[in-house]
């Protein structure tokens, strides 16, 4: 279903659908972190992938055109720049330790003393819950401050636009004075 929506969200020119099945490939990703046990994860992906960010877009979709225009450009130097850029985070993930090896510096590390402490610091019998809830908490929260600010500067931004237009259009109505 996720590539589906994703090939929906390409195919379409109606920027509301494309908002609207953007909402929904979030959904999806969600549900997908659900059965994959990453359960903040989903949490984060349903808050500000359908969440925030579709009340953004729809907000900015409220000051544009519906539909999208043609381009008038070729698409090379995009292609180009897209083609660079996935080759370079390619090239990035070579150094990467194999998938659960457990000489991986996070399996020396990171892994032994959240077994060790884990416990006894936060009192939750589920390590993994335990790393959720209190290690990770203080991550998420400062993510979602993040966006929440992100999302006030935009409705901010937003609402001083609607007030310079509705000034400009009653001053063009009643026209000049005398």
């Amino acid at each position: 279903m996720l590539v589906v929506t994703a090939l929906a969200v390409v195919r379409t020119r109606s920027l509301f659908a494309v908002v609207m099945l953007s909402g929904v490939f979030s959904l999806l990703s969600a549900l997908l972190f659900v059965t994959m046990d990453a359960v903040d994860v989903a949490f984060t992906e349903a808050a500000v992938g359908a969440g925030i960010s579709t009340v953004l877009l729809l907000g900015t979709l409220a000051l544009t055109s519906r539909y999208e225009r043609t381009a008038r450009q070729s698409p090379l130097v995009p292609v180009a720049v897209v083609l660079v850029t996935g080759a370079a985070l390619f090239y990035g993930t070579l150094d990467m330790p194999n998938f659960g090896d457990p000489a991986a510096p996070a399996s020396n590390h990171v892994y032994p003393d959240y077994i060790a402490r884990s416990v006894d610091q936060i009192d939750v019998p589920n390590i993994v819950t335990a790393i959720l809830a209190s290690y990770r908490g203080f991550d998420t929260l400062g993510e979602v401050a993040v966006v929440f600010t992100a999302g006030v500067g935009v409705l901010l931004l937003i609402s001083g636009l609607r007030r310079r237009r509705k000034g400009g259009s009653k001053a063009k109505q009643e026209g000049p004075r005398a």
